[in-house]
């Protein structure tokens, strides 16, 4: 039996990465074999081309076809033997980011995503992707606490994460089925209360 794949998705410091940890051990004390994984990256390969990724300056459509070259490597070697195996995958970003910061963000042309997402995924969505969404201003302010060294991305201003935030939004709207927004602004308490009653309905 195919096991499940559950994306986490949200602009940069709305607290999808704090909540990956939570889920994947809830998923396991409910009896499922998880593969936590995470994009660009998730492969050897996939870690390589995501250093470059986060810190080389680069051309809009290099960026979008590394990304997207790092998916297929992902698909191939991580995401879709796992959910052959029977097991569930959890992802730290997928094909949604790509529509969200090289679309919305960068402004890449929405019919070359999709021409590559056919391409390279071959039809395979996620069953479920948690949108972790809060305003531009709450996750900066995130980012600015936690006290890493931003990387190339982080390092955006604030006009390019509200496109990139809209982007996210848009795509919700687009795949309500598939795409559950996550209010990013709440206690993590009051989030993982959330989180169990969303993933109670495909954790059979």
């Amino acid at each position: 039996m195919r096991g499940k794949f559950i994306t986490l998705e949200g602009i940069d410091g709305a607290g999808k990465s704090t909540h990956l940890g939570w889920l994947v051990a809830y998923l396991r004390q409910h009896g499922k074999r998880v593969v936590a994984t995470r994009e660009p990256g998730g492969t050897p390969l996939g870690e390589r081309l995501r250093e470059l990724l986060l810190s080389e300056p680069m051309h809009l459509e290099t960026e979008a076809l590394l990304m997207f070259a790092a998916r297929r490597e992902h698909l191939d070697k991580v995401i879709v033997p796992a959910l052959l195996r029977g097991d569930w995958v959890v992802s730290d970003r997928y094909t949604d980011a790509s529509f969200a910061y090289q679309g919305g963000g960068r402004g890449l042309d929405r019919g070359k995503l999709e021409t590559l997402e056919a391409w390279v995924q071959s039809g395979l969505q996620p069953d479920l992707t948690l949108l972790f969404d809060a305003p531009v201003e709450v996750a900066r302010a995130r980012l600015v606490a936690a006290g890493n060294a931003p990387d190339r991305f982080e390092t955006e201003q604030q006009e390019f994460f509200e496109r990139v935030r809209r982007a996210y939004l848009d795509r919700a709207q687009r795949e309500p089925g598939r795409i559950n927004r996550i209010d990013a602004t709440r206690t993590p308490d009051e989030i993982r209360k959330t989180l169990e009653k969303v993933i109670s309905s495909i954790c059979k």
